[in-house]
């Protein structure tokens, strides 16, 4: 492969029919929400679990959106976590709001959130100047409120990765084998990328609530340009940045001009520039951790798309950084 894989963040999943989950949900959903489920529109195509997620429209004439999935698979878990968080989010902070939660009791253990629906858009499809200004701008302001954290009981971000600051050094020693479909320079870098994690403890320090995940398949823009936030379920403490660079490596790789916005923006102007390419590294070693494995179980084959996207980009966003030779011999 000589370059990064397409991926179409508006189809990666595969996800349950309304009509598939079981009808004690439901009833819990018309319960909990104390008015019929009229419609249920077809499941939403985005993120990577086979979690039910889609818009619902309600005899009171409200829109929701529902979210449900059965014990056992992440998602069961992710959708608890992200109706406890989303309350606890400064008001300042766009996130759907949580109306309802319901559950099914018994042997086949069902949870659902119910949030409200917003009608908007995903950026990076690829990125363009106007949607990175307006998400650059939401992570500024989310950062602002979120430091110091509002929420208590975070893990900070490095334990989040933990395991994957060591995949770089193992490459290096032979002990596991260079994910397929990487860039050809890659074995030549390994040495300074086992460095750049080693700095993971004092570059990866901070005590803001990060959300840990954003993605653009995690972002929304409606029409006012707002941007909205989703999937608040694995929130870390960390720098005020994390977030927003996370999100620079694969909007470089579509054309935005990412090394300039990092000197105006006031989340990284005055941070050690080895600090932040610790981050990419440490991101692009995450990402290349089970690449060649099949998907985790209720996950689908587009996560390793994803994963391999990820891995490029950040890499490529280093070599640019650090002048790494990338040409081919």
């Amino acid at each position: 492969m000589s370059r990064a894989p397409d991926v179409d963040y508006t189809a990666t999943s595969v996800r349950p029919d309304w009509t598939s989950l079981p009808p004690a949900l439901h009833n819990a959903l018309t319960v909990a929400l104390g008015t019929d489920i009229e419609h249920v529109a077809a499941p939403v195509t985005s993120g990577f679990t086979g979690g039910f997620a889609a818009r619902a429209e309600l005899a009171d004439g409200r829109r929701v959106f529902i979210k449900a999935a059965p014990e056992g698979l992440h998602a069961y878990e992710a959708y608890q976590r992200e109706a406890e968080v989303v309350p606890q989010l400064p008001p300042s902070v766009h996130a759907p709001r949580i109306i309802t939660t319901a559950h099914t009791p018994g042997g086949s253990r069902w949870f659902a959130v119910v949030s409200e629906w917003v009608d908007g858009r995903m950026p990076g499809g690829p990125w363009t100047g106007a949607d990175f200004g307006r998400v650059t701008a939401a992570c500024e302001r989310t950062a602002e409120v979120m430091r110091p954290s509002p929420l208590g009981g975070l893990d900070p971000f490095g334990s989040l990765v933990g395991d994957e600051l060591r995949i770089p050094a193992e490459i290096l020693a032979g002990e596991r084998a260079l994910p397929a479909g990487l860039q050809v320079w890659v074995p030549r870098v390994l040495p300074e990328l086992v460095e750049l994690v080693e700095l993971a403890p004092e570059a990866l320090a901070g005590d803001t609530a990060a959300h840990s995940d954003l993605r653009p398949d995690n972002l929304l823009i409606d029409d006012t340009g707002t941007c909205w936030t989703i999937d608040w379920n694995w929130l870390t403490l960390g720098p005020a940045w994390v977030d927003w660079v996370g999100l620079l490596p694969v909007a470089q790789y579509q054309g935005i001009d990412t090394f300039t916005a990092i000197t105006r923006s006031p989340l990284t102007a005055d941070v050690p520039k080895d600090h932040l390419d610790c981050f990419v590294a440490v991101i692009a070693a995450y990402m290349m951790k089970n690449a060649d494995a099949p998907p985790p179980p209720g996950c689908t084959p587009a996560l390793r798309d994803h994963q391999r996207l990820y891995a490029w980009t950040f890499l490529d966003w280093l070599a640019v950084r650090r002048k790494w030779p990338t040409v081919e011999v």
